[in-house]
């Protein structure tokens, strides 16, 4: 009789090699045998761990948006005054969110899930709200809110225009939202 291993981390493994699949094929290419493969665990380990894909995907997606998040926490936290505020904005944008094509594509992919179904798009709120409560330590609710947006448009934008912008750009397009801030 064959003795079950002891794998504390299996669960953990599966979630990453998760989010690697998706980064890799996109959701549509993303599979229970690819990920099992991928995160060296047998197929059933599948379906012990996670009752369904979209479990699956739901935890995976939760994490990489918690990731996200806890990085831009950091850099905003570092800033002492609009100035070093700014400074943070514009390396979040062309450092740290544009870092890798993985995470690029694993926003773009939440964020296609999340228009389409439901039960994806508490992440997204969850993950918007994590952001502007951090800039809500320098600029009122309402400017946290079109920051926010500012930063996800320009990610998208310098990740993806093939003449992508300056940082003097970004930053100047920063300041300038900001100078309308009461």
């Amino acid at each position: 009789m064959a003795t079950r291993r002891h794998d504390p981390e299996r669960r953990d493994r599966i979630i990453e090699a998760a989010l690697a699949v998706i980064a890799e094929g996109g959701v549509a290419g993303t599979s229970h045998r690819r990920v099992a493969e991928r995160a060296g665990v047998p197929l059933g380990s599948m379906t012990y761990h996670f009752t369904s894909m979209d479990e699956l995907l739901h935890e995976a997606f939760s994490r990489f948006a918690q990731r996200i998040s806890e990085r831009f926490a950091e850099r905003i936290a570092a800033a002492t005054d609009l100035d070093a505020l700014v400074s943070a904005i514009v390396h979040i944008v062309h450092d740290d969110l544009a870092a890798g094509q993985d995470e690029l594509v694993l926003t773009l992919e939440l964020y296609t899930l999340a228009a389409r179904q439901r039960a994806f798009r508490q992440i997204t709120h969850d993950w918007m709200r994590r952001s502007r409560a951090v800039l809500e330590r320098f600029v009122d609710a309402r400017m946290a809110h079109e920051l926010d947006a500012l930063i996800e448009g320009l990610f998208i934008h310098v990740s993806l225009d093939p003449a992508p912008r300056s940082r003097d750009l970004t930053r100047d397009a920063v300041r300038r939202l900001l100078s309308r801030s009461p």
